[in-house]
């Protein structure tokens, strides 16, 4: 949990207006959202302690990418109206370790750091609409926070993946991708530096991430401006009999991922770290 020091420098933050950026955050919603769509799900984190239960489960343990977490229930708690997903260097056991194993998951006898993935995978899933979330993610070296979706059938990368926020190594990522003919992820993916943003602050501010799905397309958005846009005439797989993935319903994920394939050394990076959420929205037409 954070310190008395840490709650006390956000609170500095957003009296400096780091943190409220919630008009901007209206406005940016208001450009995407097409004449009809109403609110249709959200979840505003209005409660203390554990996330709602009817919105979301977790993931557990060492789970996929080689990454360096374990992932537990007690790195995600809401507090004053926001999600917290904390990254922690803390040691545990891993009771599925087997020496020899040729498993990363079950050749690590412990974990070193700690982390929290929560999903809607089983309680809510939608097909189509406009996804928004308001968040202020960890950009330090080692952090790899995500939002993002998978299909509700077939097995990866078949089912499907769209990245609404993904970051890690000094960029900002929208990506979607659907299986290719040998079986491999085929990626439509943009990535944005924080440099091209020409913001000292970027990381200590809020920002609003986006999609807006349709049978035709998917964009992905961050603070209203386009990332990505991918023709979903396109993303058809010839190995389930021209299957689409992005014409099913799709559940989310919320995690902040430590080190792995992609998500570079947190040796030297000071913990806690925090992925903080202000709420997460659906909308779709008529509501």
């Amino acid at each position: 949990m954070l310190t008395r020091r840490q709650w006390n420098q956000r609170a500095a933050f957003a009296a400096a207006g780091l943190i409220d950026g919630v008009q901007a955050a209206q406005t940016a919603e208001a450009m995407i959202l097409p004449r009809g769509y109403k609110l249709a799900w959200e979840d505003n984190f209005n409660r203390d302690g554990r996330p709602d239960p009817k919105n979301w489960g977790f993931e557990h343990g060492f789970v996929r990418n080689h990454e360096a977490q374990w992932y537990q229930e007690q790195n995600a708690y809401c507090r004053d109206g926001f999600l917290f997903i904390e990254a922690r260097r803390q040691q545990v056991r891993n009771p599925h370790y087997r020496a020899g194993s040729p498993h990363w998951q079950t050749r690590r006898p412990l974990a070193h750091y700690t982390s929290a993935s929560l999903t809607t995978a089983g309680r809510h899933s939608w097909k189509y609409g406009v996804f928004t979330m308001r968040g202020k993610i960890d950009t330090r070296a080692g952090m790899w926070p995500a939002w993002w979706m998978l299909g509700n059938h077939k097995p990866w990368p078949a089912c499907g993946e769209i990245d609404i926020m993904e970051y890690y190594a000094g960029h900002v990522n929208a990506n979607v991708g659907w299986q290719s003919p040998n079986g491999s992820c085929r990626w439509r993916s943009i990535f944005t530096p924080l440099q091209k943003f020409h913001n000292p602050d970027w990381s200590r501010q809020f920002h609003l991430w986006a999609m807006h799905w349709e049978p035709e397309f998917i964009r992905l958005y961050l603070d209203g401006h386009l990332l990505n846009h991918v023709d979903l005439r396109q993303t058809t797989e010839a190995r389930y009999d021209n299957f689409n993935p992005f014409h099913q319903k799709a559940y989310m994920i919320l995690n902040l991922a430590i080190g792995g394939t992609q998500g570079g050394n947190p040796d030297h990076t000071p913990f806690p770290g925090l992925f903080e959420v202000d709420y997460v929205r659906v909308f779709q037409r008529g509501g």
